[in-house]
């Protein structure tokens, strides 16, 4: 599956985001959406970005942009920041509610992060923000770190390409044991039996012919099937086979 996700930088234009002592959240944003989305092509995601240079877009715009395409994520770049310089430092996600793919994705962003040497703070439900309010597929608003916390700071500047790269590997994590989840194993089963003896004789005799026969035991019998093939064809291919060869069969997903 090809999925589509929409990187957001956090902030822009006219709403600089966070500032300290010079530094803009708006500019740390876009630096670090471009960098991890860069990343996400390059292995096979369609990235849609909210923006590529200094815009003012509302998050309600940013949301809408999203659902127009039809995304699968939706990931928002953002930088922390607290009332009072070096006050709080770390890394946070933020979700509409904890739970789902959303919550696994930004868990792993947040370890990925954290390997870095950020301060783990942990996922935060956040239901009344825009962003992950008004999107329709799940979403997670990334804090890279505090704008206004030094050490943070030298470790977003020093280990930058690191940054995007554990951010980018979060979400190609998540990505790819939803796919795996997702795919589909096509079996033929020649059996269903009460007596778990009867389902043992037919499985031996399967595996003396050389077959890759297995018994699972599901609903209240015995089914003896055969084989788990990614394509139905290859399937039916099976199933003809074994029919020819006296057993009564059908196809299971």
């Amino acid at each position: 599956m090809a999925y589509k996700v929409v990187v957001d930088a956090g902030h822009g234009g006219e709403d600089p985001g966070a500032v300290y002592e010079g530094r803009r959240e708006k500019d740390d944003t876009l630096r670090l959406a471009l960098a991890v989305g860069e990343i996400l092509e390059n292995s096979g995601i369609n990235v849609i970005y909210t923006r590529t240079e200094d815009v003012y877009q509302t998050p309600f715009q940013k949301a809408q942009i999203a659902n127009a395409e039809n995304a699968d994520f939706f990931i928002s770049i953002h930088r922390n920041s607290s009332p009072e310089p070096n006050q709080y430092s770390g890394v946070e996600s933020l979700v509409y509610d904890k739970s789902g793919e959303k919550l696994e994705m930004a868990e792993n962003i947040n370890g990925a992060l954290g390997e870095l040497g950020f301060e783990e703070l942990g996922v935060k439900a956040r239901p009344g923000l825009v962003v992950l309010r008004r999107t329709k597929m799940p979403a997670v608003l990334v804090e890279a770190g505090f704008l206004n916390n030094d050490r943070d700071n030298e470790l977003f500047d020093e280990k930058f390409s690191q940054v995007a790269q554990g951010i980018a590997e979060g979400i190609l994590g998540t990505l790819e044991k939803e796919s795996m989840e997702e795919q589909r194993y096509y079996r033929v089963q020649t059996g269903a039996f009460k007596v778990r003896q009867n389902a043992e004789k037919m499985l031996q005799e399967l595996l003396e012919a050389g077959y890759p026969a297995f018994l699972l035991a599901e609903d209240g019998y015995f089914k003896v099937q055969v084989g788990a093939y990614q394509q139905l064809n290859n399937a039916i291919t099976m199933e003809r086979r074994l029919r020819k060869q006296g057993y009564s069969t059908m196809i299971t997903v």
